[in-house]
């Protein structure tokens, strides 16, 4: 099984580690990875900010870039829901779209993995469940089931599924509105380590707004901490 990695724009600016550990574990579980040099941007920020024909463009050379993969692998729900919900309403028959799936979604869904080790026994964590995961992709269970069949303790958080407030150009035209929501989310957040999503920008926001509050948190991406999870459980 060959697989392409999307590595996306955020997680090429600022979790490139992520994208690394996604690697890892995708290859830990005997898939072939591959990179396409010539990835760029899926189109989300045009299409949020109404660009159709600069989203279309984007949509095309993604499109074209990932033509022979088996699989298109993302770690980000967002940018999954761009190519596997959006796409079709951009292009023509966009194969591309049928065979993209989010990281813990392929896990589960396709590959038919539902252990990855006992590498988080006794973790504390807090699960994030990001908008386009949760909404578009209807990926709830997956990312969850993971990270407590390795050990972890997936704590209830009464505001876990709700909005962070990022929502990409949301937080930049209407910035305080963006912070109360990611207050609030913060104010809810229960006794853990760590808080965990498949989403850049998300864990970005609710980080950067932790540091800002002197809260004692870390945030992780979902590819990291499964890797531990196998790493720690081999």
């Amino acid at each position: 099984m060959r697989v392409s990695l999307f590595v996306t724009c955020l997680g090429d600016r600022f979790f490139a580690n992520a994208a690394a550990d996604a690697v890892r574990l995708l290859r830990s579980l005997d898939v072939e990875v591959d990179f396409p040099k010539d990835q760029t941007c899926c189109g989300q920020p045009a299409w949020n900010a109404g660009d159709v024909p600069e989203a279309l463009r984007m949509a095309t050379h993604t499109a074209e870039v990932f033509a022979d993969a088996d699989y298109v692998v993302l770690p980000s729900g967002s940018c999954t829901a761009m190519l596997r919900c959006t796409y079709p309403r951009l292009l023509e028959a966009p194969a591309v779209a049928e065979r993209s799936y989010e990281l813990a979604e392929f896990i589960v869904d396709v590959l038919e993995v539902t252990e990855l080790g006992r590498g988080l026994e006794g973790r504390r964590l807090a699960y994030h469940h990001g908008c386009h995961a949760l909404r578009e992709l209807g990926l709830e269970t997956q990312p969850v089931r993971l990270l407590e069949s390795a050990g972890a303790g997936v704590v209830p958080w009464e505001m876990d599924q709700e909005c962070c407030g990022f929502g990409g150009l949301f937080s930049v035209k209407n910035p305080e509105v963006s912070v109360a929501m990611a207050d609030r989310k913060l104010d809810t957040l229960p006794d853990v380590e760590t808080v965990v999503s498949a989403d850049g920008g998300c864990l970005l926001q609710l980080d950067g707004r932790a540091r800002h509050r002197g809260l004692p948190i870390r945030f992780k991406s979902l590819a990291s901490v499964l890797w531990e999870a196998r790493r720690g459980g081999a």
